[in-house]
Order: structure tokens, then sequence, then C-alpha cells
């Protein structure tokens, strides 16, 4: 029972806790870079903990009221089936590249973060503005039907190869897709997460991919994390959180890259961060301030 596994669960689950998203965009690359974990199996561990850690957020969601169910099913049609054939996908890439396969996941993983940081940054910096135009619930239509179920399907098969981005994309998708509010995006978001993330599990397991003492040894911090995360969320500005989430992940992309071979300059992998959040921090500090009563 490593101390730093614990403490890298309890990190993780607080920042979970307090935006709603990074879970396994931030664990799939700690395991991979810090602990030296197999890409597939980082992938595998990482789904299987946060099932059960999203279980937990989901129960509370709903029992909230926070969760739009119809919404949560559609996205599930979707994406539960895609997650199975991300996962199969996989396994018939393993066994036919060798030795190139670990290469292809680091690769894999790192565009999904550039990806899902700079989301994260686009919902921090360009979409604060469009939550008090939002809705709560509606009456789904076909055509609703139809785009959260693909919807869900597109994340489900990136979820299935990579672990990584599920949360913040739907949570995109819900924002801009569909103009859900922002407590509908977090509860709906964390209820179809629970479901789609056991699928996903449950396949890594029968392929053989998850270390079920690093995933027990996780979720020691991870829970304690979400609940501790959630109480903090209250009280703390979500645009700057989120703001220094997109730059984690970016840079954790980045880093995920270069492991796999890319050839970046180390001012690119230092520096690129460090005047990223900068400006972001200026540009939401601006913000607070022009918004602030005189």
């Amino acid at each position: 029972m490593d101390p730093a596994t614990i403490l890298f669960g309890l990190g993780v689950g607080v920042l979970v806790g307090i935006t709603g998203m990074g879970g396994g965009s931030l664990m799939t690359p700690l395991l991979i870079l810090v602990l030296g974990v197999k890409p597939v199996v980082a992938v595998g561990t990482d789904l299987a903990y946060a099932a059960i850690t999203k279980t937990v957020g989901g129960w509370r969601h709903f029992t909230k009221g926070t969760v739009f169910p119809r919404m949560a099913f559609w996205l599930a049609v979707g994406s539960c089936p895609a997650a199975l054939a991300g996962v199969w996908l996989l396994d018939r890439l393993r066994n036919a590249w060798g030795d190139d396969f670990d290469t292809f996941m680091l690769l894999a993983i790192g565009g999904t973060l550039l990806l899902t940081g700079a989301l994260v940054l686009l919902r921090a910096l360009a979409l604060a503005d469009l939550a008090a135009r939002e809705r709560g619930a509606f009456r789904m239509q076909t055509r609703h039907k139809v785009a959260a179920a693909g919807l869900g399907a597109t994340i489900g098969f990136v979820l299935g190869i990579t672990s990584a981005g599920s949360g913040t994309l739907i949570a995109i998708g819900l924002i801009l897709g569909f103009r859900l509010s922002p407590h509908r995006v977090v509860g709906t978001d964390v209820a179809h997460a629970a479901v789609l993330l056991w699928v996903a599990a449950l396949a890594h397991l029968v392929s053989g991919n998850i270390d079920f003492g690093l995933a027990g040894t996780l979720l020691i911090g991870s829970i304690p994390g979400v609940w501790v995360g959630a109480h903090i969320a209250t009280k703390m500005p979500q645009d700057f959180l989120r703001g220094a989430l997109g730059v984690v992940l970016l840079a954790s992309g980045l880093g995920l890259l270069s492991k796999a071979g890319l050839e970046l300059p180390t001012v690119v992998l230092a520096g690129f961060p460090i005047v990223l959040a900068a400006v972001v921090f200026f540009v939401l500090r601006r913000r607070s301030l022009v918004g602030a009563p005189s």
C-alpha cells in the first residue's frame, strides 16, 4: 500500500469533487509518467477505480435532483456499446502491433489530453457567460435522443481506448448542444459516467488490464477526496479551478507525447504551461474585476 499512490488518489479525488471533471485525464498520465505503469494497465485500472468513485458521486447527485435521467439514458445508449467497441479494438491492436502498442497508447492518451485540456480552457474562458441562458430540463424529441446517443457513442469509444476526457467532453456537449444549466450538466455527466465506466471497466477486466491492488489503493485516497472537493467547491471560484485544470491537462498531454518519442524542446515542455497559466490567470482575473460591483 504505497502512500504516494494514496496521495495521488486523494489529490485527483479532490479535483474531481471541485470541478466535476478531470479524473481519468489526470490519473492515467500520473500512473504512466510517475508510477511507471504500462499504458494499457493504467487505462484499465483507472476505469475500475473511477467507476466506483463516480458511482458514489452519481448517487449523491441523483438524490439531490441534479440529474436529467432521460438525457443520461440516451447518452448511455450510445456510449456503452461504443466503449465495448473501443476496448475490443484495443485488444486487436495490442495483438497486431506487439512492442509498438505502448507507443500507440501514449500517443492516443496524449492527444486526448490535449483536446480535453483545450476544451476545459474553452469552458473556463469562453463559456462562463453562456451558463445564465441554460435550462434545467426539456422535453426530449427524436432529434435530441439521436444527438445524445451520437455524443455518447463518440465519447464512449474514446473512453474505451484511453480512459481520458469522457467527463469533460460530455460536459462540453451538454453545454453547447443541449444548453443544460451548470448543476444539471455536472449531475447528468456524473450519473452517466457511473454507468459508462462500469461497462468499460468490466470490458478491461475481461481483457486482463486491471491491477486490483493499485485500484484499491487509489480508492483509499480518491473516495474521501471527492467528498472533500465537493465541500470546497462551494467556496472557490470554478473558472479559476477549471483554468488550472486545463493547463495541467495540456502539460500532461505534452509529457506523454514526449515519452512516446516525439521530440519536444524543453522550452515547450516546461515553458508553454507556465506562459499559458499566466495568460489564463490574467484573463480570468481581469474578467472578475470587470464583473465585480464598484
